[in-house]
């Protein structure tokens, strides 16, 4: 069975300073996104879903909708802050999004076979959609709580420029994910890799310490254990306007009540990525270098 690709692109790329999701890196005016989807199709991918803010939606149809058409089934769906459950008022204090968990309920109508869901600014590389594919080939609906995600080394996975977030795994011996907690600030420094939350201590973690990229692969099931958090969340954090509803959080909920397994896929690609402006030249060095390897065409759509 041929999965779908769930992209999340609603974010503003605050730190950035503008929307990465649609700067041109490629040597023919390609975006970051484009090299992912390029890497889904020949991985097997049929279809992809982007999650984006309304006031995105002419600017992903002129760059990606009507000309990714040929290549692979294209569909979009709107993230906004307002779309809460119904009889639950938006707080008046709300101004941040509702969180990675949020974005990939928003696809529960357009998605109805295996997915994977990855962020707009990552590359992760060819091999991880390879093994999102191959792990759901002969997928049967008896399968519908078997998720699986990529998992990456933490050094592959750092800005030069500035702190990054990252899910820390525990994985036991079957390579099965017992739990991940999303870090906020992790930096490489003199001292080796350290994460800080808030005023306590710094932590330093191991430079093969496994972290989620936010690389999943789900089943339509996830949908319906979204819904039914994402109710108790808004209800539960309804007074706090910063708290975010992140897919790390669910996933552990369903792990820990034994509701759903998740397999960890072991994926040796270096990451980059765009979190700052900064990364922008480093990026566009990468897709060079992969160019001039022979991973890609120096046209990609051509």
């Amino acid at each position: 069975m041929n999965p779908v690709l769930l992209i999340l692109a609603a974010g503003v790329g605050s730190r950035y300073g503008g929307l990465k999701q649609l700067d041109r890196i490629g040597p023919n005016g390609e975006t970051l996104l484009d090299y992912s989807i390029y890497d889904a199709v020949q991985s097997g991918f049929s279809k992809v879903v982007f999650v984006i803010k309304e006031s995105l939606e002419a600017g992903f149809k002129e760059m990606f909708i009507n000309r990714l058409s040929d290549h692979i089934e294209v569909d979009y769906v709107f993230q906004e802050i307002w779309m809460v459950p119904e009889g639950i008022l938006l707080p008046d204090e709300r101004q941040k999004p509702w969180g990675t968990g949020h974005a990939v309920l928003m696809a529960a109508d357009r998605i109805d076979r295996p997915f994977a869901v990855i962020n707009a600014d990552d590359f992760y590389g060819r091999k991880a959609y390879q093994a999102l594919a191959d792990y759901y080939k002969n997928w049967t609906p008896e399968r519908e709580n078997d998720y699986c995600m990529v998992g990456y080394r933490v050094d592959k996975t750092l800005s030069e420029f500035g702190s990054v977030s990252r899910g820390i795994c525990q994985i036991n011996t079957e390579r099965e994910l017992v739990d991940v907690v999303e870090r906020t600030s992790i930096k490489k420094t003199s001292e080796g890799i350290i994460y800080k939350e808030g005023n306590n201590p710094s932590v330093i973690i191991s430079p093969d310490s496994v972290v989620s990229m936010n690389c999943w692969g789900f089943t339509p099931s996830f949908f319906t254990y979204l819904q039914t958090g994402f109710e108790a969340f808004i209800r539960n954090n309804y007074e706090n306007p910063k708290a975010e509803f992140y897919i790390p959080s669910m996933v552990n909920t369903l792990i820990t009540s034994g509701q759903a397994g998740v397999k960890v896929l072991s994926c040796d690609e270096q990451w980059f990525g765009m979190t700052y402006q900064e990364d922008r030249v480093l990026v566009m060095d990468s897709i060079r270098a992969l160019i001039h390897n022979g991973v890609y065409p120096q046209k990609l759509w051509g």
